[in-house]
């Protein structure tokens, strides 16, 4: 085993994806609304991507109601067209510098549309685990090529990423399904 190779950290990395995923999921909210729907949502603002808790302050007024208070005026439209272009299925209301967000009645096109987004939200996190995999793999042939580990210890390895790899993958299906089966609850 060499300095280089560290099959924890890249079992660490795996898991950042999986925490991140479920953040994510946290967003899709099936019933009341939630600041954290809108964590999702970056906004074009002094000419770079900024997240809209930066923007903005994002309230629950009501139940069914977010609040997002702009701070600029200037960024209002701009706040504005991303949460539309967010595939959040939310359609904002302008008040001055407030957008109204009025939380749509779940019905069974709505839940298949969040349903949607959270495969969406899966197939990323699957995406960045094989990137994970395919770094601790390069290292792993890197390393055979300068003649730092021998053979056998470099397909060890590589064993040990892939099963790191499917155990990733399998807890990213289990939360899908847990999440689709939360949204598809009435």
């Amino acid at each position: 085993m060499t300095d280089k190779f560290d099959l924890a950290d890249i079992r660490r990395r795996m898991q950042g994806a999986i925490a991140t995923l479920k953040h994510e999921f946290g967003g899709l909210r099936t019933g009341r609304a939630a600041a954290s729907l809108l964590d999702p949502v970056h906004v074009e603002a002094y000419g770079q991507v900024s997240p809209l808790n930066q923007v903005a302050t994002v309230s629950v007024p009501e139940p069914r109601m977010l609040a997002v208070a702009v701070w600029d005026k200037a960024l209002v439209i701009a706040v504005d067209k991303a949460i539309r272009e967010a595939n959040l299925g939310l359609q904002p209301t302008v008040e001055g510098q407030t957008l109204r967000i009025r939380m749509p009645e779940l019905n069974e096109q709505r839940r298949k549309e969040l349903v949607k987004v959270a495969h969406k939200y899966a197939e990323e996190a699957r995406v960045a685990v094989r990137h994970v995999r395919r770094d601790g793999i390069d290292v792993l042939k890197k390393l055979l090529k300068d003649h730092a580990i021998p053979e056998d210890d470099e397909k060890r390895h590589e064993t040990e990423v892939q099963k790191a790899t499917d155990e990733s993958v399998k807890e990213i299906d289990a939360a899908l399904a847990a999440k689709e089966k939360e949204i598809m609850q009435v």
